[in-house]
């Protein structure tokens, strides 16, 4: 064989008991397991793994490495944390499919998640020539999502209404196009724009379509803030009604009114469940959020895209009715709550001249000028052109702890890797679960834990052959000392690498070797499996 990983205590991912075996890889697959006292196995290479634990690469279900997995061929971001294969395309938006004036429109709205891209190379219009490009190489497998807010700019544009049974066609079709191309399913950003304008009974066509595939929808719903539960009720009875299966983008209840609520969510979703509902779910194991500042503006703000933002920004009667929804009502992309401007700390900012916000909240930086924190705001919305990304500190611990326990729970970075200062769930999602909340807080089991990484949302991808460690599945492993593995990002130093991985592997092929990232490039797209 290639490689004997000798005396490794196997955690395989099923959530049963782990057991110390030899676990022999040949041309990119588990070929044999040998128990302790079975006959021995050879190979080209033998690893002594004592005192470390074997388990199935960490699938990340909510990434967005899009433009990263190209733009960086190390993504040691994800690549250290034993991650073997992210889920592109979240929340309704990402690059492809696009025609040239979408896709000049989409990367202007997505600059706090991605950058600009003026560093890739966007040879690719479709899903399919997308997947094609991974394929060349990256750091790691991704599989990808039709954003079902790229398609509406695609079919309908940045208008505010439903869509014409033509435009509702089109859609259809791009959808179809884009999961026959490979992709998994299709996700949603409902309070970002344009994929929020899109009715329940739109919505419900296009998942008829994912259905169709054999695919999953994958929203971030209306709401996480007020009304987050009947948010999550649409979305389930939605499923429903189209019979799509389900998955619930990172699954929280945040800000005030939903403190000590997660109860109530789970309630919801066990009911549905027995009633024979096929949904999963994901969350970070952290308590603020992080997105764009620009998705903090009321929908109508957002009304023919960017450019036409930044002109309402501009105008003083359209600033103050911004501001009024902001502070006052609650704008729906501040999830229905009026926005405390001590909870937004600035994390990234397109613009260098403008790095002196970033890890400041806009209370902290209108203070020091002097000035209300909405002046403050539109100031940075208008000079950095819509680019600046934030951290939302509206969490709740007691809420996390219960979610991630749920029997349908994935584990999600939702990392965004552009920025200053990003979020450290970027950089340690995987590591701080197995570390802080398996070991130090035993909220899991780390067998449990393991298994909310790997088999349960291979399960949701319907992968027949990663997920746990077995004979004739795909090397995609991660080795990690269950004694120390810990995130090492934090919110000052956010991209610090995690300690206690020293091995992970793709296809059998060691993309971190010795704790220290190698120059393979094993990863490729994961296409959707024909039912």
């Amino acid at each position: 064989m290639d490689l004997v990983i000798r005396g490794v205590r196997v955690i395989d991912g099923s959530g049963g008991p782990s057991y110390r075996a030899d676990v022999g890889l040949d041309g990119g697959r588990i070929r044999a397991i040998r128990r302790e006292g079975d006959r021995a196995l050879s190979a080209a290479r033998t690893l002594d793994a004592h005192g470390l634990a074997l388990s199935p690469g960490f699938i990340d279900m909510h990434a967005h490495s899009d433009l990263a997995l190209l733009r960086d061929p190390a993504h040691e971001a994800k690549a250290a944390q034993g991650v073997t294969l992210e889920v592109l395309g979240q929340d309704g938006l990402s690059y492809a499919p696009v025609d040239d004036a979408t896709l000049t429109e989409v990367r202007k709205a997505i600059t706090g998640w991605n950058g600009d891209g003026s560093d890739v190379d966007f040879d690719w219009r479709t899903v399919g020539e997308y997947l094609d490009r991974l394929d060349r190489g990256v750091a790691v497998n991704a599989a990808y999502l039709v954003p079902q807010g790229t398609v509406r700019m695609y079919a309908v544009g940045w208008d505010d209404r439903p869509a014409t049974p033509a435009e509702l066609a089109r859609m259809k079709q791009l959808v179809a196009e884009g999961l026959e191309q490979g992709a998994v399913g299709m996700s949603s950003g409902l309070t970002y724009t344009p994929g929020m304008y899109a009715g329940g009974a739109e919505l419900t066509e296009l998942c008829r379509v994912v259905a169709r595939y054999d695919g999953y929808y994958c929203p971030h719903h209306r709401s996480y803030g007020a009304g987050a539960l009947q948010a999550y009720e649409e979305m389930v009875d939605l499923a429903r009604e189209a019979g799509c299966a389900l998955h619930l983008a990172h699954a929280t209840m945040n800000f005030g009114v939903n403190k000590g609520k997660a109860p109530d969510l789970l309630a919801l979703l066990d009911k549905a469940l027995d009633a024979g509902a096929d949904i999963s779910l994901d969350t970070y194991p952290y308590t603020p959020g992080c997105t764009t500042l620009v998705a903090m503006l009321p929908s109508w703000a957002g009304e023919g895209g960017p450019e036409a933002v930044l002109a309402r920004l501009q105008d003083e009667e359209s600033a103050e009715r911004i501001r009024h929804h902001l502070e006052e009502t609650g704008s729906d992309g501040c999830h229905g709550v009026p926005i405390e401007w001590d909870t937004i700390e600035i994390s990234g900012v397109s613009d260098p001249g403008l790095a002196s916000c970033v890890g400041k909240t806009v209370q902290e930086s209108a203070e020091a000028r002097g000035e209300a924190p909405w002046a403050t705001a539109r100031r940075l919305l208008i000079d950095d052109r819509l680019g600046s990304t934030i951290l939302q500190h509206v969490g709740h611990e007691e809420n996390v702890r219960q979610i991630m326990r749920h029997r349908v729970h994935t584990g999600g970075s939702d990392g965004i890797l552009q920025g200053h200062k990003p979020h450290p769930r970027a950089y340690g999602t995987f590591p701080q679960y197995l570390g802080r909340y398996a070991r130090e807080l035993g909220i899991l089991s780390l067998e449990e834990t393991v298994a909310h990484l790997t088999s349960r949302p291979a399960a949701r991808l319907r992968l027949p052959d990663r997920g746990l460690v077995r004979e004739g599945y795909r090397a995609d492993l991660v080795l990690f000392d269950p004694d120390t593995v810990a995130a090492g990002s934090t919110f000052q130093a956010p991209r610090t690498l995690p300690v206690g991985i020293p091995y992970v592997l793709i296809d059998g092929r060691f993309v971190i070797e010795h704790g220290s990232r190698t120059d393979v490039l094993a990863g490729r797209s994961v296409r959707r499996t024909p039912a």
